[in-house]
């Protein structure tokens, strides 16, 4: 298994930092704190980097919020300039590591994404009469830090990389809870090991990934399933053996225990592909691709509040169209020609007098 060392002075080059800057300000340069940042922008960056090499970087506090819409969230954002070193020390890991991953996992992957692991989803369905769809019980807040940094320690060997990592790990702040024991575990276990990463975080996404990348070889290579596809922590294998992929199930329970991780026992089904499945916001069925009803009831909700602040003046011509022509994109990857018709004759878009 190749290592990578001697990544630090890449990490920390001022060329890089730069990018990073620029990355991690992408739709919010107006943002008053990265206004701030960007007014200042080569002592921030300086600043950044001598606290880097001199190992007295430390990441700040989080803000934290709820969401509930589609399910109850908490969302953790880092300050900016925290964010930056994020970019920073992706922009050297990501493309490394990413080469041993499958080519059937989706999430938080340049030329990845919803669109493509939909294609395939449908592609998997429609050759196969079973599928087995599961998701992870309570993915970030469950993933476990030592376990973590174990798998992260197999692939980097670079000391300083793997102290920056670390520390960024490290100071996650507290998720919701999660109360699970496995075998070998005793009264306090789930208590004291620490476990949890923020939402919000772009290492946070990458890690995720990575957790669950030995699972889908062990999926690929030892269950020797050949249509299998993960989106973060929702995943499915396809197959025409129900009695096999029963199989599979148990012995993807047993493994997930080692990484400390429960597969959600009602949404974990497995069924025929003719009764039609939920992927990234639609319903495949074998003869035709539907939005979800609970994605259509937040498109609209969106809608009414894009017809309002345009209204106002909130939001310009040319960003309107953006959005527009965004979920236009988006709906036209089922069969919605005529669901659009009857949205988008619903609402207009004028500018109060």
């Amino acid at each position: 298994m190749k290592r990578y060392g001697n990544l630090w002075h890449q990490i920390v080059d001022w060329s890089n930092l730069l990018l990073a800057s620029r990355k991690a300000q992408r739709g919010k340069r107006f943002r008053d704190n990265v206004l701030a940042f960007n007014y200042n922008l080569e002592p921030e960056l300086f600043k950044l980097q001598s606290e880097l090499e001199s190992k007295t970087y430390c990441p700040g506090a989080y803000k934290s919020f709820r969401i509930y819409d589609p399910k109850p969230r908490l969302i953790s954002a880092a300050p900016y300039r925290d964010r930056v070193v994020h970019h920073a020390l992706c922009n050297i890991i990501v493309t490394l590591i990413e080469k041993s991953f499958i080519s059937d996992t989706y999430a938080n992957r340049v030329g990845y994404g919803t669109h493509r692991a939909l294609k395939r989803f449908i592609q998997f369905a429609r050759s196969s009469r079973y599928v087995l769809q599961c998701d992870i019980r309570k993915y970030f807040p469950s993933i476990d830090h030592e376990i973590l940094k174990q798998i992260i320690r197999r692939k980097i060997k670079c000391q300083d990389t793997l102290w920056l990592i670390e520390l960024i790990i490290d100071s996650s702040n507290p998720q919701e809870p999660v109360l699970e024991y496995f075998p070998g575990d005793d009264l306090l276990t789930p208590l004291l090991r620490r476990h949890g990463l923020p939402i919000g975080n772009l290492t946070s996404q990458f890690f995720a990934n990575w957790y669950l990348n030995n699972f889908d070889h062990f999926i690929k290579e030892k269950l020797r399933v050949k249509k299998y596809l993960r989106y973060v922590d929702d995943f499915a294998l396809f197959g025409d053996d129900w009695d096999f992929l029963t199989q599979a199930r148990r012995e993807i329970e047993q493994y997930l225990t080692t990484l400390r991780l429960i597969i959600h026992p009602i949404k974990s089904q497995l069924f025929e592909t003719r009764h039609g499945a939920n992927f990234v916001g639609f319903r495949i069925l074998p003869d035709r691709i539907r939005v979800r009803n609970d994605n259509l009831r937040r498109a609209r909700r969106r809608l009414k509040q894009l017809q309002a602040d345009y209204a106002r003046g909130e939001v310009t011509l040319k960003d309107l169209i953006q959005r527009l022509q965004s979920w236009s994109a988006h709906l036209n990857h089922g069969d919605t020609y005529q669901l659009q018709e009857d949205i988008f004759s619903q609402y207009t878009f004028t500018r109060l007098s």
